[in-house]
C-alpha cells in the first residue's frame, strides 16, 4: 500500500465522525480505529442487527468508547440531512464524514452487461453520495477541519469490459466529491479548513475472506485495518493535499 504520511499530533480527539455504512467490515475497523484515537464515533447502516454487532464490538475493544449507532435510509434525502442536523445539535459539531457504503455487480463481458445492475449501482454508490454529501457539507464546512471521505476503487480509472456499470458509478461518485471540495474551497472566508477526498483502493480483504480462502494471495488488496489507518490519518495532513484529491492507497494503474 501507498503510504499517506501524516503530522504527529492527531486532531481526532473529541471530534464527531459520522460513518455511513458502518456494519460492513471496513466499517467496522474505522469504528475501531477513530475511537483509538478519541474520536466521538455515530455509525449508520441500514441493517439494525449488523450495526448493532458492529457497535458493540468495537465498544468491546475500546473500552470506554464513545461510539453509538443509527439506522439511517441513506437513499432518503430529508432523513439524511435529518440525521446530520441531529448530529450537530447533539454534538455540537460535525467533523467528518466517512462514506463506505459499498457493493459490487458486473457481467462477463460488456454486451452481456444488465442496466439492471447500473439501476442498483446507481442508487448504492451514487445515490447515497450524494445525500451524505449534501447533508453533511454545511455542519463540515462549520469545522475547524471537516473531512469527508469516500472510499473508491482504481477500477474507475481503468474500467474493464465487464465492470462498465461498476465503475462508472465509481468514477462519477468520486466526480461529485470532488465537486464538494471545490465548493469548500470557493466557500471558504480565507484559508480552507474543511476537505472532501477520495481513498482509492483496488478491492478490501478482511480476516473472514482469508479464513474463507486461505490459499488466495490477494494480491494488492487492501486489509480494512490499513484502510482504516489511512482514513483516519486524513485529518493530520494539511488541508492542501487532502481537499479535491485522490490519494491512492494502491499503485495506479
Amino acid at each position: 500500500m501507498t503510504g499517506l504520511p501524516t503530522e504527529p499530533r492527531s486532531r481526532l480527539g473529541g471530534a464527531v465522525i459520522a460513518v455511513a455504512g458502518a456494519g460492513g467490515p471496513a466499517g467496522r475497523a474505522t469504528l475501531r480505529r477513530l475511537a483509538q484515537e478519541g474520536a466521538q464515533v455515530i455509525g449508520a447502516d441500514a441493517n439494525p442487527e449488523r450495526l448493532a454487532q458492529a457497535v458493540d464490538e468495537a465498544r468491546y475493544d475500546v473500552g470506554g468508547a464513545d461510539i453509538t449507532g443509527d439506522i439511517i435510509d441513506l437513499l432518503d434525502l430529508e432523513a439524511t440531512r435529518r440525521w446530520a442536523d441531529r448530529i450537530e445539535k447533539d454534538r455540537g459539531r460535525v467533523d467528518g464524514m466517512i462514506h463506505l457504503v459499498g457493493g459490487w455487480r458486473g457481467s462477463a463481458s460488456f454486451p452481456e452487461t444488465d442496466l439492471a445492475d447500473w439501476d442498483f449501482l446507481h442508487k448504492l454508490l451514487i445515490r447515497t453520495v450524494q445525500h451524505t454529501s449534501l447533508a453533511f457539507h454545511d455542519p463540515l464546512l462549520r469545522s475547524p477541519y471537516g473531512r469527508y471521505v469516500l472510499i473508491s476503487a482504481a477500477g474507475a480509472s481503468a474500467p474493464t469490459a465487464g465492470n462498465a456499470a461498476y465503475s462508472a458509478a465509481k468514477a462519477a461518485a468520486e466526480a461529485w466529491t470532488l465537486a464538494m471540495g471545490d465548493s469548500f474551497r470557493k466557500l471558504a472566508d480565507e484559508r480552507p479548513t474543511a476537505a472532501a477526498t477520495v481513498l482509492i483502493i483496488k478491492a478490501l480483504v478482511h480476516d473472514e475472506m482469508r479464513a474463507e480462502r486461505p490459499n488466495a494471495k490477494f494480491a494488492g488488496f487492501t486489509d480494512v485495518t490499513d484502510l482504516a489507518d489511512a482514513i483516519a490519518g486524513v485529518w493530520n495532513r494539511p488541508v492542501e493535499e487532502v481537499n479535491g484529491n485522490r490519494l491512492w492507497l494502491t499503485p495506479r494503474p
